[in-house]
C-alpha cells in the first residue's frame, strides 16, 4: 500500500469516527456507524493457480448512514477496501436505499440484500444472488450476500403479509476465481470465453413473491420467483473441438414453501422448491439445467447451557434424468439423479458469551464430498472483535462441487473494530 493510499486509508477512519461521535459539533446528530476490518486467507497445502499464496488479503472500510424521519428512512452502506492479492483498490455500496412505511404498508427502492428461507448456508427459495467466492476464502459471513437494485413492497394484515420484489438488473451468483482455486473445467483448455448476461428489460425484469405469516406458533411462507439461474451456462462453438465459449444464464421460474416452528425440544423446518427450467422445458438440452425439485429438512437444539447443534439434510431430484444421461457430452461428469447434502452445526460460548467455537461442515453422501469450518471468535469488547478458522475441502473426485477444492484448504483470520 502506498503512503498516499494509506494517508487516504486512515484519513477516512479517523473522520468517519468524528463523525459518529460528535453529537454537540452539528446541529443534529448524524447517526454515522461502520468499521474498519483485516481479513487474511492463506493457503494449506498449494499455492494458488497463479502462483501466489494468499486466497485472500484486504483491508476494508465500511461506512454506514440511517436516517429514520417519520415514516421515511434512508440507509446506506458503503465499503472501501484494499486487495493485497491483486493490489487493487475497489469501492462497493452494499446497501443504499430509500423507504416509506405507513399502517400496514412499506416501500423501499435502492440497492437492498434480502434474505428468504429456513436454511443455515443451504439455499433454496432464497434466490437472491451469493458470493461463494467470499465464502470458500474466510470472509465474514454477512458478505456472502450481495445486494440488487431493486423496488420491494410490503402489506401486512393481521397474521399474514404479503413481499414482492421487482429486480430490473440481474445480479450474478459470483463463483470462486480460476486464478485462486483450483476448479474442475472440462473445457480447460478454451481461453476464449465470454459471458453475456440478460438484458435490463421488461421481459428480464425478475420478480420474486411471498406471501408469509404465523400459525400456531409454526412460522408458514410460500414463495415465487420468475427469472434466471444465477450461475452461467456455457455454450461451446463446437462439443467435439471448442475454440470459444459463451456463457448466458437460463431462464428459471421457481415455487416453494417452507414452515418452521418448536417442535422436539428444539426448532423444526422444513423447507421446498421447484425449479422450473424455461429454456429446457423436456431435459434435452444438456447446457442448460434440467427441472429439480428439492427439499430441505433442519432442526435445532439447545444442548446445554450455551451449547447448541443443528442438522439438515438436503435433496435434489433431477427430473427428465433419462434425457439428460442420453445428451451428456463425452467428457462431462455425470451427475446423480438425487443429489444429497447433510449439514451440521456445534456452537460453544464461553467466557461470559465473548469467546464463540463453532463447527460447521457440509457431507455429500452422493458426492463423497466435504468442507468443514471450524472457528473461533472472541469479543475483546463491545467494538473489537477478532476471528480465526479453517476451510477444509476434501473429496474423492475432483468432479464434485467440494472435491474439486481438494487443493485450496486454507487458514483465515479476522479482525474488525466496530464504531
Amino acid at each position: 500500500m502506498s503512503a498516499l493510499k494509506r494517508f487516504c486509508f486512515h484519513a477516512i477512519a479517523c473522520l468517519a469516527t468524528l463523525f459518529s461521535q460528535s453529537e454537540t459539533s452539528f446541529a443534529f446528530d448524524l447517526p454515522i456507524h461502520g468499521f474498519a476490518q483485516g481479513n487474511y486467507s492463506a493457503d494449506t497445502k498449494e499455492a494458488n493457480p497463479d502462483g501466489k499464496n494468499f486466497k485472500w488479503a484486504e483491508e476494508r472500510f465500511q461506512l454506514k448512514l440511517d436516517l429514520s424521519p417519520e415514516n421515511y428512512e434512508f440507509s446506506i452502506k458503503q465499503d472501501f477496501s484494499h486487495d493485497g492479492v491483486d493490489t487493487v483498490w475497489r469501492g462497493e455500496t452494499r446497501e443504499a436505499y430509500a423507504g416509506y412505511s405507513a399502517e400496514g404498508f412499506d416501500l423501499r427502492a435502492g440497492r437492498q440484500i434480502f434474505t428468504w428461507g429456513t436454511g443455515d448456508l443451504v439455499f433454496i427459495n432464497d434466490v437472491f444472488p451469493k458470493d461463494y467466492e467470499a465464502f470458500f476464502s474466510g470472509r465474514p459471513l454477512e458478505y456472502m450476500k450481495k445486494g440488487v437494485d431493486s423496488l420491494k413492497a410490503g402489506l401486512y394484515a393481521g397474521n399474514i403479509s404479503l413481499e414482492a420484489i421487482v429486480i430490473p438488473f440481474f445480479e450474478p451468483n459470483n463463483y470462486p476465481s480460476r486464478k485462486r482455486f483450483h476448479l474442475f473445467d472440462p473445457m480447460a483448455s478454451v481461453i476464449d470465453r465470454h459471458t453475456n448476461e440478460p438484458s435490463s428489460t421488461l421481459e428480464n425484469t425478475e420478480i420474486a413473491l411471498r406471501a408469509y405469516g404465523n400459525s400456531f406458533d409454526y412460522d408458514a411462507s410460500l414463495y415465487v420467483y420468475k427469472g434466471f439461474y444465477r450461475s452461467p451456462s456455457f455454450l461451446p462453438d463446437s462439443m467435439s473441438a471448442p475454440a470459444k465459449l459463451t456463457g448466458f444464464y437460463p431462464k428459471m421460474n421457481s415455487y416453494g414453501t417452507s414452515i418452521q416452528g418448536r417442535a422436539l425440544d428444539g426448532v423444526l423446518s422444513v423447507e421446498a422448491g421447484y425449479y422450473d427450467s424455461r429454456d429446457d422445458k423436456n431435459g434435452s438440452d444438456p447446457i442448460i439445467p434440467n427441472s429439480e425439485a428439492r427439499i430441505l429438512l433442519g432442526y435445532q437444539r439447545q444442548m446445554w447451557g450455551d451449547f447448541t447443534a443443528s442438522l439438515q439434510y438436503y435433496a435434489e431430484y433431477m427430473l427428465d434424468y433419462s434425457k439428460y444421461k442420453n445428451t451428456l457430452p463425452a467428457g462431462f461428469p455425470k451427475r446423480d439423479r438425487v443429489h444429497t447434502l447433510v449439514t451440521a452445526r456445534l456452537t460453544q460460548f464461553m467466557k461470559y458469551q465473548t469467546v464463540r467455537l463453532s463447527l460447521f461442515s457440509f457431507y455429500s453422501p452422493s458426492d463423497e464430498d466435504y468442507f468443514i469450518i471450524p472457528e473461533i471468535k472472541y469479543n475483546l469488547s463491545d467494538s473489537v472483535w477478532i476471528a480465526a478458522g479453517y476451510n477444509i475441502f476434501g473429496g474423492k473426485k475432483e468432479t464434485t462441487q467440494f472435491g474439486q477444492f481438494d487443493r485450496d484448504d486454507n487458514l483465515y483470520g479476522q479482525m474488525r473494530y466496530e464504531f
